[in-house]
């Protein structure tokens, strides 16, 4: 039995630890992430952020090893029997559910650097994104989050000084003031909950176009 993905294009795929049994994460599947998944042996997802198939481990190199695949009597759902290498979650943690709701505590600490696995952004756009949920009221990541009209601010007043720095200030500078500013767009990404996969995406589609003819695309 296969799922029938005229009826749900996207369903979640629970995954699990082979041998230990714990429940590491849960993602989700469309068509071809299924079909690569059972083709190459080794997990495959379709990321509703970043909008596209990508395989797990693919920038970590924490792979998931297929052992079994199983489909729920509704066959809407998939259940994973994995060899996870590495960790499965993206804060460095074995898996992803970590968080005690009745305790109100995390049952484990991070047993990896986050930006050893991932990219600096990523990891960061990873914390932006808990931050939305938390109630840090120390966080200035959270209040910029609570408060648009600040964010917008913080973004316009962080541009105007890396274009001061970039014209007259020290290279120091230009490299604190862009940091500054890609901080707060990521930010700004995290509000509208875009992945800054995307953008990757988006310059990997102009790469080879001529600045001109890509403005003109977009009838600019």
């Amino acid at each position: 039995m296969n799922p029938d993905w005229k009826k749900n294009p996207l369903i979640p795929a629970v995954v699990q630890d082979a041998e230990s049994l714990e429940v590491l994460m849960l993602a989700y599947m469309d068509e071809e992430a299924y079909n690569l998944t059972r083709s190459t042996g080794y997990a495959h997802y379709f990321s509703r952020s970043r909008r596209r198939i990508w395989k797990k481990g693919e920038s970590s190199g924490h792979t998931q090893k297929i052992v079994d695949i199983y489909i729920d009597c509704d066959a809407d759902t998939i259940l994973l029997k994995v060899e996870q290498k590495g960790v499965a979650c993206h804060t460095g943690r074995r898996s992803c559910f970590f968080r005690n709701v009745q305790m109100q505590e995390s049952l484990s600490e991070p047993t990896k650097d986050p930006t050893s696995i991932y990219s600096a952004v990523d990891a960061l756009y990873h914390t932006i994104l808990e931050r939305k949920s938390s109630d840090a009221r120390k966080s200035w990541t959270k209040r910029l989050l609570d408060d648009r009209e600040l964010l917008l601010e913080k973004i316009r007043e962080e541009a105007g000084e890396l274009a001061d720095a970039i014209e007259s200030e020290s290279d120091e500078n230009v490299i604190h003031e862009a940091a500054d500013l890609l901080y707060h767009s990521l930010v700004g990404l995290g509000y509208r909950d875009i992945s800054p996969d995307r953008v990757r995406q988006e310059l990997v589609r102009r790469f080879g176009i001529g600045g001109i003819e890509e403005k003109e695309s977009r009838g600019r």
